[in-house]
């Protein structure tokens, strides 16, 4: 008894016929996929860079942002003899960017926050008439700091009432005294003698790069 079966006519020769065309085209993929150099679509930055300023990019560049503190402190410990005031473009309620502080210029804020840290790591927002900057001002002379705080007297200031604003929002202090510790505020005259009663105020100090030379003056007067 046969044990094949009958095979159909043309099978084999259309299978060989199918495997020589596959050889040709896949040697033709092989040689596109090697010889086409492969990189990636140009990237469209055009909605991109219409969104970012030129303060933006600027500092993106040198760095992270300085917060406005930052900015404020330094346009009153400057010798520069603008005032704040209001404009079109300035609202003390609303963040305001550095360049208002800095007259429009791009400076490279390492120098002035590193001079800030140095000259005055203390800066007290008083008012001259008032009693409570009267009793932070005598506090802090016992200390008999170097570098010495740097007093802020608001009401001589013709742009006294705006900076006042500018404070409320970036401290949430709204009275006098307004006490800054290296960018932080530490609140006013009765936070400063919590502070100095909790036995914490002369390490505070110390922390910010300041020398305390209160023993010192104790020694003296005991002698």
């Amino acid at each position: 008894m046969a044990s094949d079966s009958p095979r159909r006519p043309g099978t084999c020769s259309s299978f060989r016929r199918r495997r020589v065309l596959l050889f040709p085209a896949l040697l033709l993929a092989l040689f596109l996929l090697f010889s086409r150099p492969w990189s990636l679509p140009p990237l469209n930055l055009s909605g991109i860079s219409s969104s970012l300023s030129r303060a933006s990019i600027v500092s993106l560049v040198k760095g992270p942002p300085v917060e406005e503190i930052y900015g404020l402190l330094h346009f009153v410990t400057s010798d520069d003899e603008r005032m704040l005031s209001y404009s079109v473009d300035v609202d003390p309620d609303e963040p305001i960017d550095l360049t208002v502080y800095l007259g429009g210029d791009q400076p490279v804020w390492s120098s002035h926050m590193k001079k800030l840290r140095e000259e005055y790591p203390l800066i007290i927002f008083s008012k001259s008439y008032c009693p409570y900057s009267r009793k932070t001002k005598k506090l802090l002379e016992t200390y008999n700091l170097t570098p010495p705080p740097k007093i802020i007297e608001v009401d001589l200031r013709d742009d006294g009432d705006f900076i006042k604003l500018i404070l409320t929002r970036l401290t949430k202090h709204s009275t006098f005294p307004n006490i800054i510790l290296n960018g932080q505020g530490l609140g006013g005259n009765d936070d400063l003698h919590t502070l100095r009663a909790q036995g914490k105020l002369k390490k505070m100090f110390e922390g910010a790069g300041m020398t305390v030379r209160e023993d010192i003056v104790k020694q003296q007067e005991t002698q």
